[in-house]
């Protein structure tokens, strides 16, 4: 199996036996390496270069996403309590209301609908 798989891959390589294939193989059948090349810095990085994206687009963008200055931290708080308690509420609303709970065991009427 593993000879036939050589011998395609070398086909699709454009031949040069099963020598040429495995070695095509062994570096990632040729495409190098998933991320690029690593660029090795020359000189010092400048002071929180950390915090800015780069990813080679014209304009890097920050880590720390500042999407809404204008909300303090206390607002922000008030909206995420105010956001986990209507939740805390809902289960709440639906641990009290919970029917299967309150019949422990299945009527008559129901077993003659089911059998």
């Amino acid at each position: 199996m593993a000879g036939r798989l050589t011998a395609a891959g070398s086909r699709i390589l454009g031949g040069g036996g099963a020598r040429a294939a495995a070695a095509a193989l062994r570096h990632r059948a040729g495409m190098g390496l998933p991320v690029g090349r690593h660029i090795v810095p020359d000189k010092p990085l400048p002071t929180n270069d950390e915090l800015l994206w780069d990813n080679g687009t014209p304009f890097p963008e920050p880590c720390i996403d500042r999407l809404a200055p204008h909300i303090g931290k206390y607002e922000a708080l008030t909206w995420l309590c105010g956001g986990l308690s209507f939740f805390a509420t809902l289960g709440l609303a639906a641990a009290l209301n919970d029917k299967a709970s309150k019949i422990p065991y299945v009527s008559a009427q129901c077993k003659r609908v089911f059998v």
